[in-house]
């Protein structure tokens, strides 16, 4: 699942982006899935081995923006760790992936506020990344929870908590 995330981060660089810092997040279609099948601490160590393993292949570790995904996904996945909690009949892959967006991006603008730009002009572009991490969020949470409900199968005897 892990190379799965890394190969999915990886294409994703190859798309034109019209604002530098959008993406789709399609790395996090999996981390998602795995959260939902396997739990928390396993999508965490593939969360992990996705930030650092695509930075390394990509060729940016230790460059500013492994440090925006960084921050991106662990305030992701510290979300995701207590959201993964409320109700399943009210909060399925969709709003979770909608929390985890909104979290990924909140983590990254904190850390560019602080260390980037120390500025409060960064805040100007809170609507725009709502707007994506809202878009995004929906599409890789409908294709986690398609993915989950026709393609991968639970592992034997997991209940997915």
């Amino acid at each position: 699942m892990a190379t799965a995330a890394i190969v999915l981060t990886v294409a994703e660089a190859a798309i034109p982006l019209p604002l530098p810092g959008v993406k789709p997040g399609l790395g996090n279609i999996v981390i998602l899935i795995v959260l939902l099948r396997w739990g928390w601490r396993d999508a965490v160590w593939v969360g992990l081995l996705r930030v650092f393993a695509s930075s390394l292949l990509l060729g940016q570790l230790f460059a500013p923006g492994f440090f925006l995904s960084l921050a991106g996904s662990l305030t992701s996945l510290a979300t995701l760790g207590v959201t993964k909690h409320l109700p399943r009949r009210w909060f399925g892959p969709v709003s979770l992936s909608v929390f985890a967006a909104f979290a990924h991006i909140g983590g990254q603008l904190a850390l560019a506020r602080v260390w980037l730009v120390p500025h409060d002009g960064v805040f100007y572009l809170v609507p725009v990344f709502a707007a994506a991490a809202t878009l995004f969020g929906l599409i890789n949470g409908l294709v986690a929870a398609r993915l989950l409900r026709d393609r991968i199968p639970a592992p034997a005897g997991a209940s997915g908590q």
